[in-house]
């Protein structure tokens, strides 16, 4: 995808994220819009949209589930849609003018408990190795066998039977 977004674009929107602790992915698209109008740019919803799948597919985001999730004085985000959080392999990074975005919207102060996080983002890596197994995507198994590394580094959970499952689909294909 050499055209697509850039591994900057995918820190960037791990760094708005970990300004709030978590958004929803229209809430997402809204601060990236808001960066847009600041800098006096237009906003590109698809490639928005692919920028935020880049970093999903590539654990910068992370699907959250309800239970890793807190926020002041709003409905959960399991009840709207899928909540966003920093994923393992994120450096975020803040993009010009993101600091404002506190003060821009209208987001009550939330926390992500990052056991049930990680947790979470463990099962997601064990069912797309297994999906990726037996579709025989050696692409996304080396994908999914860095992200191993990024998890082991991120959060106090074993990634090693994971990773030794999809090394020795690699190597036996190799």
């Amino acid at each position: 995808m050499a055209d697509g977004p850039s591994v900057a674009a995918r820190d960037d929107l791990a760094g708005v994220v970990d300004l709030f602790a978590w958004l929803t992915r229209t809430e997402l698209s809204q601060a990236l819009s808001e960066l847009a109008f600041k800098s006096r740019t237009e906003v590109d919803e698809d490639a928005i949209d692919a920028a935020i799948d880049l970093a999903v597919a590539e654990y910068a985001l992370v699907p959250a589930p309800a239970a890793a999730l807190s926020s002041e004085g709003t409905e959960s985000a399991s009840e709207r849609e899928t909540a966003l959080a920093v994923g393992p392999a994120a450096f975020p990074t803040l993009p010009e003018g993101a600091a404002d975005l506190p003060h821009i919207l209208d987001i009550p102060s939330r926390e992500v408990d990052r056991e049930a996080l990680s947790d979470a983002v463990l099962e997601r890596l064990r069912e797309e190795a297994v999906a990726a197994i037996g579709d025989g995507d050696d692409d996304r198994l080396e994908t999914l066998a860095d992200v191993t590394y990024d998890v082991e580094a991120w959060a106090p959970v074993d990634v090693d039977p994971v990773r030794t499952r999809i090394l020795a689909e690699v190597d036996e294909e190799a």
